[in-house]
Formats: structure tokens, sequence, C-alpha cells
């Protein structure tokens, strides 16, 4: 189906309520003036719409498919993905050092964005292989950078990450996946890994591997685990392609969505493998990869919802049916379907800002090295992983709604989105984790980030001086006084409240962006009426489910979840 990537939507966002001008103002990112934004958006755009959004069906319905260890990929995925990496689309954000762009993070988000919302099983490919060239910049030594990086950031190499296993899913410290010294500097690592994205493929020569694996003497836990880089061919010194390495594709996943992106799970069998940062540190290096990939599966969240958005809205302007207010005109006239629209529209706008101010956010703490800046994109990134991704879903599922009966038969297209996005609230860290890393780790500096932001909102609703700002000053108020019991609550009553707590911060942060946007251009003001009189009402039901915290919650034995009996 046709998508139209919302060129000035992303400019707007990011020039009038992310503050991306701070970013610009910067030494290390001031040649990314207004110009060349605009222009790296516009190109991006054009290869959205002609090149990738033609290969979302395709995908779909041909999937991937894997024989005697070999993926074959869709027709037309591997043309596509060379028109990426030759447009430097895969390695934007990275070091100019090895052939990068060295664009802002906050740039790079919105085109994995429109990408994602293009064909998003594909776009998984070059955002795998951004958050290695991050992982590995900062953490890989010299030699390791050299071979590497330069190969990735032009996607002549491919990227994944290999964390979970059948018995070790969340809690990736019960890896079974042995590491071996070989005295050379070189290690065999042995073990299986389960849900590996595109973990084999034809698109590129080679595929880079890092893999988390435990060394004998290692400690258990998460603190025994070390990071290694397990190639698919061993390169040469001079970069070219020697042996085999002992890792194949023994299966791909039969999923609900996604189905052009092959997910596969890994067999390592004395694999040569190198080791990425110190031993033992293995966890800290992944995060840096994980964190990068949280923030771009927000971006999926939201490009989903979009894509979904788009789709609705053309529907509903040419399908006729009933009477409405105006007579036999389209359904977009009647009530309840201009209600679901809205919602999507509104909906898509916050979850967007969110991840763009946090991408802000990463890009100040990079420019200038700010404590607090990096404070406030650590306190960010799990609102809009959780936010973005649940959005996705729920828009994709109101969108199959204002299709009727028509949104239920695949030719559509609408329900791909439904079974595409549902998988995003799911990895890099299911949404409940994401809350529980709010209300815990990114709570330990006494709630000072999360009260940083509720300044803030404060300062937007003072002024907006009027009933919508009256509105969002008394959520934030609510919100910061839901946030001062939180932090005098013991451990499992917050666990208990985090995911309500969560979604009631991005309900309230979202109502403050929409009131900025609506503060620059007037005429979004209907929108963001829309979303702080229709949407912004739920934070109070939702910090009251916050505040019961763990009560009665055990209660619920077995008897009472109906389990005998």
């Amino acid at each position: 189906m046709p998508y139209r990537a919302p060129i000035s939507e992303y400019a707007f966002v990011l020039t009038h309520v992310a503050g991306f001008g701070a970013v610009q103002a910067t030494a290390r990112f001031g040649g990314c003036t207004d110009d060349l934004m605009g222009a790296i958006l516009a190109e991006a755009g054009k290869l959205c719409a002609e090149t990738l959004a033609p290969l979302n069906r395709v995908g779909d319905k041909v999937g991937s498919r894997l024989d005697n260890g070999a993926v074959t990929t869709p027709p037309g995925f591997s043309a596509a993905y060379r028109q990426i990496a030759q447009g430097g689309y895969v390695g934007m954000g990275g070091d100019p050092a090895f052939g990068g762009l060295g664009l802002p993070m906050a740039l790079v988000s919105a085109v994995n964005e429109m990408m994602g919302s293009a064909c998003l099983a594909l776009q998984l490919n070059p955002l795998m292989a951004q958050g290695q060239i991050e992982a590995l910049e900062h953490h890989a030594n010299d030699a390791i950078k050299a071979m590497y990086l330069p190969r990735l950031t032009s996607g002549q190499w491919a990227a994944t990450m290999n964390l979970t296993e059948p018995q070790a899913g969340s809690d990736v410290g019960a890896l079974r996946t042995r590491a071996e010294h070989l005295g050379d500097g070189t290690y065999a690592i042995t073990g299986q890994k389960i849900y590996i994205t595109w973990g084999e493929h034809d698109l590129t020569e080679n595929i880079c591997h890092l893999v988390l694996a435990r060394l004998p003497e290692a400690a258990a836990g998460t603190k025994g685990i070390s990071m290694f880089m397990v190639p698919k061919f061993i390169p040469n010194a001079d970069g070219s392609l020697g042996a085999r390495n002992a890792v194949r594709a023994i299966s791909l996943e039969h999923k609900l969505g996604l189905h052009g992106a092959p997910t596969a799970v890994m067999e390592y069998d004395r694999a040569i493998g190198w080791l990425v940062g110190e031993e033992n540190k293995g966890m800290a290096a992944m995060f840096t990869m994980m964190n990068n990939a949280r923030l771009g599966v927000a971006g999926q969240g939201i490009a989903i919802a979009e894509a979904a958005t788009q789709a609705a809205t053309d529907y509903a302007m040419v399908r006729k049916q009933g009477r409405t207010p105006f007579g036999e005109t389209a359904i977009i006239d009647h009530a309840d379907v201009r209600r679901m629209l809205g919602q999507m529209r509104a909906e898509t706008f916050a979850a967007r800002a969110i991840a763009l101010t946090c991408a802000v956010a990463i890009d100040m703490a990079r420019a200038n090295g700010g404590a607090a800046w990096a404070a406030r994109a650590a306190f960010l990134t799990p609102i809009a992983k959780a936010y973005g991704s649940d959005i996705g879903a729920e828009v994709a599922h109101i969108g199959v709604q204002v299709h009727g009966g028509m949104g239920v038969i695949e030719d559509t297209g609408v329900a791909q989105f439904c079974r595409d996005v549902r998988v995003t609230s799911i990895y890099e860290g299911t949404n409940g984790i994401q809350a529980l890393d709010l209300v815990g780790r990114k709570m330990a500096d006494g709630g000072a980030a999360a009260f940083a932001l509720m300044d803030e909102m404060a300062g937007v609703a003072a002024m907006a001086g009027d009933d919508l700002g009256s509105a969002v000053g008394q959520a934030n108020d609510a919100l910061r006084a839901a946030t001062q019991g939180l932090l005098a609550q013991d451990a499992q009553d917050r666990a208990a409240g985090a995911a309500w707590y969560l979604r009631a911060f991005a309900r309230v942060l979202g109502a403050s962006l929409h009131l900025k946007g609506a503060l620059a251009d007037p005429a979004r003001r209907p929108l963001a009426a829309f979303y702080i009189q229709r949407l912004l009402p739920e934070h109070s039901a939702l910090l009251a489910q916050a505040r019961v915290g763990s009560k009665g919650l055990y209660d619920l034995d077995a008897d009472a979840l109906g389990l005998r009996g």
C-alpha cells in the first residue's frame, strides 16, 4: 500500500518540540543545518516511498526461507538493502573516521522511523548494524575497530546481537554458552542462541555476531559474562573473507509477523571469536548496543503507528457507509470514526515527540558530556521504548477497526501492521522490564531526572496560560505527587505499580509536548486539544493504580486465578 514519508512532521517535531536547535548549536553537530536535515529527510523519504514500501507486502507473503543452512530473503530485499547501504543510511550516526556520516541520533531516529513505516522487516537489518557499530566504537580494541567498523558502516557486512537462549530469556545471567581461551588471542565459542534477528541471510557477504558467553573461571550470573565478536566468515588481514566459521543457523522461527526478517536459532560449535571489551564485562558492552536498539524499537512502534494511521485515514476518506451529519459522505464524517482517527494521530505525535526528545538528549550528552543530559536520556529511554511500542500495537489495532470487516482481510495489508508490530513490546527488554528499569535504576538519583522533566512541563503549561495549559499543569502536579510517593515505596510496591506509572508519565509528557507544538503552531491546537481533553485524563486512573503497589497482588493464588477445579 502507498506510504508517504511525513517529512514536514519530522522537521517540525525536531525543531519546535524536541529541541533539536540545541544539538545544531554544538560544535560536534554544528554542520547539521536545517538545509542538510531537510535534504536527508527528503532523500530518505523518496527511498522509503519508492523502493521500500512496495516490498512490505512481498516480505510478509513470501517470507525468508532456510534451506541447507542458507537463507533466501524475499524478492527485492537484496537490491533494496544495497540502496540503503549505498545511500549511507547504515552508518548515518557512525564515526566519520570509519566512513560514518556522524549525524545526530535525533536525525538518525527520524530516518529509521520512516524506513520502519515503509518496510519494518527490512529496516531491522541496518538497525542491528547501527547498534553494533556503537558498541564497537565504545568497547572494542583498535584492531577490531579497524577490521569491522568500516565494513559495518558501509553496509558491506551485517550485524547481529546474540543474548537469548532457550533457558535464558530476560534472565541473561542464566546463559550457558561457553568461551574457551585458545592461547592466541582468540576464543572458542560453543552454545546455542535463539531469536537472533537477521542471524542468517543473503544480503551481505559476511555477518558479524556479537555473542555473550561465559569463560570457565567466570562467576555465575551477569557478572561473569563476556562479549565476543564471532563472524560468519573469518576475515583475512586485508579484510577479504577467509574460512567459514563454525556458526550456523539451524532453524528459523515461525513468527506472528515480520516474515521477511529471518529470526534464527544459531548454533556455535567451537566457533572462533575475539573478545570485545574486558573479560566478564560483557553486559556493559552489550547494554550499549541494547540501549541504542531500545530507542530504535520505540521508533519501530511509531513507524507502524504512522503507517496504520495513513492507511486508516486514506480508507476513511473514500469508504461510504450510512448517513453522516453531512449526508451520504465518507465514513470519516462519522463521529466515532473521527474519534478513532484522532486518537491514532494524537498518539503517534506524542510517541514520536517523546522518542525524538530522548534522541536529542542522547545527542546533547555526546556533544558536551553533560551529566544532566545523560541522565535525561537514560530516564527517557524506557518511556520511549515502552510507550512507542505499545502505541504502535494500539494504533494498529484501531486501524483494523476503522477498516471494519476489511480490516481482517489480509489483502488490505492492515492486519499485517498488527502482526508486525506486536513483538516490539517484547524484544530489547519487555515493556514490563522497561517499567521496572524506570522506577528502579532510573530513580536511583532520588527522582532528579524525573523532577527536572516535570519542571519543564510546568513551564510549558504556564506559558500556555489557558484551559489546555491548566489541564497539563494539574496533571503534572499529580504526577509529581505520585513520584514523591513512589520514591517512598519499597521495591516490591514500586515493581507492582511500575507499568502503570510509566504509562502515566508518558501520558503527561505526551500532553506537554502536544501543548508545546500547539504553542509553536496554532494550527496544531485541535490535535493537542484532542489529546489533552480525551486522552490525558487517563493519567489519574493510571496513577491511582500505581499507588496501590503490591497490596493484594499475591492474594491471587491458584484458586483466585482459576487454576483449580
